[in-house]
């Protein structure tokens, strides 16, 4: 039995889906998830918790939340549309800001004062100046680089040619039993949600029921062949040669497929939950396709 560490049910935690009780939503571990509203887009998106995840999985994970964009802009390739994110509440403050600006300086208009109108030209200006500094990308970056240790004057004494590719291989495949495991992890909350869903669309028992669940088990031992033959070949690999790469490569691709698929069969019965069932034809076209993909991949 495997032990859940903090890292795993933060990943669960994010990739599992919403509920909703009362027009509110929550996370899998019952937490009140905020609306994040911008001038372009409404969402409701779980935020992952500080300390637990690293950047590269945060992206991974949660690639649309706050702390997705702030890592984005941190590296260097985020947008505006992150600056309005983190910063979601800036264009109401500053419209509201605009608004009262110009009702206040109507009067002083048409009076013609020239010295309340150089002091509202200056207010109109600030903001303006502030807003420019808020959406240059590049202070982010430069932010962090401060931040960054100076690069110590000592050459690191270098290893053999043939240690360094060593570490490389080993590394290489390190990367590959992380990303399987967390594939792993997405599999197991997105299985129980599809086999929720299917329960209560086509209670059992049923000839449509039987039928959704047996799919969903051939995908389940499908993909649990995929990992353990793919760790297989991480353990038993002596060097990372491209073949093994390969190899590997089929398998993660295999394993995200069937969770895309899952996902979308996932999507379609929440979208047909209280609809009758020959209205339900979106979501057998989806199960045909587990069935084929099921069928089409050997050796499992």
């Amino acid at each position: 039995m495997s032990i859940e560490t903090p890292k795993s049910s933060e990943i669960k935690r994010l990739t599992a889906p919403l509920t909703f009780k009362q027009s509110k939503a929550y996370d899998s571990s019952g937490n009140l998830v905020k609306c994040s509203e911008t001038l372009s887009d409404v969402r409701l998106i779980i935020e992952p918790r500080e300390g637990i995840l690293s950047d590269d999985e945060i992206l991974q994970y949660a690639p649309l939340s706050k702390a997705a964009s702030k890592v984005r802009l941190k590296r260097g390739f985020g947008d505006s549309q992150d600056i309005l994110l983190i910063n979601e509440s800036l264009p109401w403050i500053v419209g509201l800001f605009y608004v009262v600006l110009i009702c206040v300086s109507v009067p002083f208009v048409f009076a013609r004062n020239v010295p309340a109108m150089v002091v509202l030209l200056i207010l109109f200006i600030v903001p303006l100046t502030y807003l420019y500094r808020i959406f240059r990308v590049g202070r982010y970056t430069k932010t962090v680089e401060a931040k960054q240790k100076p690069v110590s004057d000592k050459t690191p004494q270098k290893n053999s040619e043939a240690e360094i590719n060593y570490d490389d291989k080993i590394s290489s495949l390190e990367v590959h039993e992380k990303e399987i495991n967390n594939l792993k992890i997405i599999f197991d909350v997105k299985n129980r949600a599809v086999r929720d869903l299917i329960k209560k669309r086509f209670e059992p028992p049923q000839l449509t029921y039987d039928r959704f669940i047996s799919i969903i088990d051939k995908s389940e031992k499908l993909f649990n062949a995929q990992v353990e033959s793919a760790l297989s070949i991480i353990d038993l690999a002596v060097e990372d040669t491209p073949r093994i790469q390969n190899e590997i490569a089929d398998k993660i691709n295999v394993m995200k497929r069937i969770i895309n698929q899952i996902e979308d069969l996932t999507n379609e019965l929440v979208i047909n939950i209280s609809s009758s069932e020959e209205s339900s034809d979106e979501v057998k076209n989806l199960l045909e396709d587990m069935e084929n993909l099921t069928g089409s991949v050997k050796d499992y």
